[in-house]
């Protein structure tokens, strides 16, 4: 074509030429019978990805305590042991919200019956009981796939596929007869007695981690489908019925899936894996953020007290905070010599609670991300700005030496520039660039204004890339300035019903600056129906100097009891 011909560029000579040039068009293959294709778009990234979650109904805003520490407990804990290290937690100043249990409550799991061991737990309902009232929420671990010794099982067997996983059915969620089934069973078992919700297991196969399982792409189920069609479908059911179960009671939930997929934006669900690579799980956090999803990056186990502590730093600040100690049995205190610097970063997770809450109201009601990758960071501060440059070559490079072309990495017109996938923001506010073992500094892109090290004060202009020195003893977190962080105290876990929580407000730095503060009851969907409250917070400058900080007091629908501001800081103020 004449307009391919124009674009043709001299690879001797042209040093922006690409093996795999970049074309103004998208071409999509439909399959035969067709597709409903959405298109998204904006004046910006961060608007198209916005728009994509309003269009899923809005991100998901979990119940208050969801954003507390979780733990999962070994897995065939009885319940007198599952009591025991939940109260280890309070003894030892570290807050816990969340106890998960793996797949021993099950009376036989692999496949599951969803039914409770009547050995390690005689008594589930005083066992939940026992838990709330200690400020513990349960969750309990499942996956899809129905046991012979389920009582389930009879009534399930002509509504599923044609093919067993671990020699238990694959129900058909997708007919209402199923869904029911399986909601009935799981209110009468579980959410009746209190439990707060799942941890939805092996629901996408997981050839990645060198072994499979589900059924095979030819299997056929009773509505239609084929196996192809209900693997992509599988995560996406099993949160879509769990979440009805609980919204059909007027109670949020908050838990983890293994697979999800378009459209789950507002399902109150948090990705993770069985692959355990920290900085994948880093990486896979920010990609989420482009997507409608959220990601945790778990502990399970650490290779030293030095990695420990790197992902114990980075899962503090993530959308679901947990450690999972269902095979290896470890604990926040596992490495002594570390246990000072995780109670630190665990209770000041529980302190920045308010802000994370507020940042995933935006989330709920406006489709921004609470956890963005710095691509949408910076494109929305470009927008902004309005004349925001693009970084340049300090950023991303072709793949050049000194000495001429560099074969090993441009032999392609590869660009090995870096991609920034090792750092997030939470909000608009809050800068998080983790370190891994083996690192004691790193650097940071920082977008533009000035930001400060949280814990240190250390200025530094923004729109540049700037290195941190930090001890094991710190995680590099940086504030904006202008920046209103609300700030509680690190409570033993998220006080439930309307007891009045104190917040104090942080401005950071020589700036003026606005904020918000979102709060409604914590724990149901009322603030759908207008339950909910936004505050406004602003910092200005007074006459003669200084600063002064609005509202003085939180409105009447919140809960939050503002005892008193902070102007003109430079670092998070210590407990």
């Amino acid at each position: 074509h004449k307009a391919a011909a124009a674009e043709a560029r001299h690879r001797n000579t042209d040093r922006g030429w690409k093996a795999t040039p970049v074309s103004d068009r998208l071409e999509i293959r439909l399959p035969q019978e067709g597709a409903d294709v959405y298109v998204f778009a904006g004046p910006g990234m961060q608007d198209v990805v916005r728009r994509y979650n309003l269009f899923c109904g809005g991100g998901t805003l979990p119940p208050r305590w969801g954003l507390g520490f979780w733990h999962r407990v070994p897995t065939l804990f009885r319940d007198a042991e599952v009591e025991q290290e939940a109260m280890e937690f309070r003894t030892r100043g570290i807050p816990c919200d969340v106890i998960g249990l793996e797949p021993g409550w099950h009376s036989a799991s692999y496949p599951v019956t969803y039914e409770w061991d009547g050995g390690r737990f005689p008594d589930p309902a005083g066992f939940v009981s026992r838990m709330r009232d200690a400020g513990f929420q349960v969750n309990l671990w499942e996956h899809p796939y129905v046991s012979p010794e389920s009582a389930l099982y009879g009534s399930m067997r002509e509504l599923s596929g044609t093919y067993s996983v671990w020699g238990g059915l694959a129900p058909d969620y997708t007919l209402e007869e199923a869904r029911k089934l399986y909601a009935d069973q799981h209110d009468r078992e579980h959410v009746s007695l209190g439990v707060s919700g799942y941890k939805l297991d092996e629901c996408d196969g997981s050839e990645l981690t060198r072994n499979a399982w589900m059924f095979p792409a030819h299997a056929e189920f009773p509505s239609g489908h084929d196996g192809e069609q209900m693997r992509q479908l599988y995560g996406l059911l099993l949160q879509d019925v769990t979440d009805r179960l609980y919204r059909g009671k007027n109670r949020r939930t908050y838990g983890l899936v293994r697979a999800s997929n378009a459209g789950a934006s507002n399902l109150p669900y948090v990705l993770y894996s069985d692959l355990y690579d920290h900085r994948q799980f880093v990486r896979a956090l920010c990609n989420a953020s482009f997507a409608g999803l959220l990601w945790c990056p778990e502990v399970r186990r650490a290779d030293s007290a030095e990695d420990w502590v790197r992902r114990m730093q980075t899962v503090c600040f993530s959308p679901l905070a947990m450690l999972n100690a269902w095979g290896d049995g470890v604990k926040p205190w596992s490495y002594p010599e570390a246990e000072a610097i995780i109670r630190h970063y665990i209770r000041l997770r529980m302190r920045l609670l308010p802000y994370l809450y507020t940042v995933f109201a935006e989330y709920e009601a406006k489709g921004i991300p609470p956890f963005q990758a710095m691509p949408l960071v910076l494109a929305n501060d470009r927008q902004e700005q309005g004349k925001r440059e693009e970084t340049g070559g300090s950023f991303s490079g072709v793949g050049e030496s000194e000495s001429g072309f560099n074969t090993a990495e441009g032999a392609y017109g590869k660009q090995a520039g870096r991609e920034w996938d090792d750092q997030f923001c939470i909000g608009r506010d809050l800068l998080v660039a983790p370190l891994f073992a083996g690192e004691t500094g790193r650097d940071v892109l920082l977008p533009g204004g000035v930001w400060y090290e949280a814990e240190t004060g250390v200025r530094h202009p923004g729109g540049q890339i700037v290195h941190v020195d930090c001890p094991l003893e710190r995680l590099p977190l940086f504030v904006r300035e202008g920046a209103i962080i609300p700030m509680m105290p690190a409570l033993d876990h998220v006080p439930a019903g309307q007891t009045e929580i104190p917040v104090e407000m942080v401005h950071f730095g020589t700036e003026p600056g606005e904020g918000l503060l979102y709060d409604d009851d914590g724990e149901t969907f009322d603030f759908e129906k207008g339950g909910g409250s936004w505050l406004k917070v602003s910092v200005a400058i007074a006459q003669g100097g200084g600063f002064t900080g609005t509202p003085e007091k939180g409105g009447p629908a919140c809960r939050y009891n503002i005892t008193g501001w902070r102007f003109g800081q430079t670092r998070l103020p210590q407990e």
